[in-house]
């Protein structure tokens, strides 16, 4: 206890970047993003598939799902533009004042660039679905009669 009210009136700097080392760190890096799309993939198959989304829990599920999709091919777009060394020159590059600026001809991918780094407008939506989801399912949890064939 004494701990939280000692952070509470001593806060310290929190420096919340993410850096990964070349180039294994980004390959690897770049491999979860996409095992996740072919996870949210095959959930929303599977959701699709046994007809689970007539359930407005597992509907919000799937929508989750779909927005994490988005939102990693968006990751993996921004990782593929943030390490090309043609289109920026990387200034302070790894620490918190670093900055990027185009090269000339290159403004359009610097506004894409910058674009996909608003991932946070399909991450929030994607958890706050699945926030939804699980609320749902926990009110309401789905119920099959005898006649109901989920496997088809």
């Amino acid at each position: 206890m004494m701990w939280v009210v000692a952070l509470a009136f001593f806060p310290q700097p929190l420096w919340a970047t993410q850096v990964h080392a070349e180039p294994e760190g980004l390959y690897s890096h770049q491999l979860g993003h996409g095992f996740f799309v072919i996870s949210m993939g095959v959930l929303i198959y599977w959701l699709r598939g046994r007809r689970l989304i007539r359930h407005k829990g597992w509907r919000y599920l799937q929508y989750s799902a779909l927005l994490f999709i988005l939102w990693n091919v968006d990751a993996v777009l921004v990782h593929l533009l943030e390490n090309r060394n043609d289109i920026f020159i990387k200034f302070s590059e790894g620490t918190l004042h670093a900055y990027l600026q185009p090269y000339a001809g290159q403004e359009w991918l610097a506004w894409i660039f910058f674009l996909g780094k608003m991932d946070h407008l399909l991450c929030v939506p994607a958890i706050f679905f699945l926030y939804l989801a699980l609320r749902e399912m926990r009110r309401s949890p789905l119920r099959f009669s005898p006649q109901d064939d989920i496997r088809s």
